[in-house]
């Protein structure tokens, strides 16, 4: 018997009010507007939206109706979907951020966020996330590329002050550096690929491995690219012996992968991609 039809996402519709250059590959888009009372921010340092983008020049308006877009227009006018972190909910003053790697002309979403201008259209479909640190566990180790800096930024500005741990972030070199609030007990480390492409190397893997290992409970979060996730996870809960509720650990994106690929191969059973 087929499975019933999904039921689309709700679309939120906000605007861009401010596009900020964090760093030379990471763009901060502020965006609010009206639709800003459909967002609810849901607890998670990790909050995460899939977002609508429409093609460089396309003249769609949203809120979109996918199903009829489909019927009359084809697949390189549609807007893409990618799926970003909410790096900081100010609800209070009728904004979110979200942050976005940019490499160059690559792909939907960087080279939209590169050329955003106030006024353009940001759609959201739905918010979810499931981490936030725990101020039980006795450490904290996170790990992540450049993809996952909005959600170590935002779990290391959450976590408690007295937090001890070890966060390793990997970007491309000191310029990619950022100040980012965290305990004093959490060391910040930064890996360097100096110019190796993104998803090539192994550095975020061989630093977890090298790390001594603390005392007591530790709570995990390390999200990147696919391949290193894949190495990680069986030296955490093989060798290490963490059970799930001590660890969050997802592929954000894959090297060699464009997203809509990539999330139609996380769907397929193992051993099919």
């Amino acid at each position: 018997m087929p499975n019933p039809a999904r039921a689309p996402r709700p679309q939120i519709v906000l605007e861009v009010l401010e596009r900020i250059q964090v760093s030379p590959h990471l763009v901060r888009i502020v965006a609010g507007g009206p639709g800003i009372v459909d967002v609810e921010e849901n607890g998670s340092t990790d909050a995460y939206t899939k977002m609508a983008f429409a093609p460089a020049g396309s003249e769609l308006v949203p809120p979109y109706d996918f199903a009829e877009l489909r019927e009359r227009l084809p697949i390189d006018e549609l807007p893409s979907i990618r799926t970003y972190t909410i790096r900081r909910f100010d609800l209070a003053n009728g904004r979110i951020e979200i942050d976005f790697v940019v490499h160059g002309d690559a792909g939907a979403a960087g080279p939209w966020a590169d050329r955003a201008q106030p006024g353009d259209p940001v759609v959201l479909l739905g918010i979810g996330g499931g981490y936030a640190p725990d101020a039980e566990a006795d450490w904290h180790l996170l790990a992540g590329d450049d993809a996952a800096i909005p959600a170590i930024a935002a779990a290391l500005e959450a976590a408690p002050a007295d937090a001890v741990g070890t966060a390793f972030i990997e970007v491309d070199g000191e310029a990619d550096h950022l100040e980012l609030p965290h305990p004093a007990g959490i060391e910040l480390v930064w890996l360097h690929r100096d110019g190796a492409e993104p998803g090539t190397t192994t550095l975020l893997v061989d630093a977890v491995k090298a790390l001594e290992w603390r005392e007591g409970t530790v709570q995990v979060f390390a999200h990147g690219e696919r391949g290193a996730m894949k190495l990680l996870r069986p030296y955490l809960t093989g060798e290490r012996g963490l059970d799930r509720t001590q660890l969050s650990l997802s592929a954000y994106w894959a090297h060699g992968r464009a997203e809509d690929a990539f999330q139609a191969e996380k769907r397929e059973p193992i051993g099919q991609i």
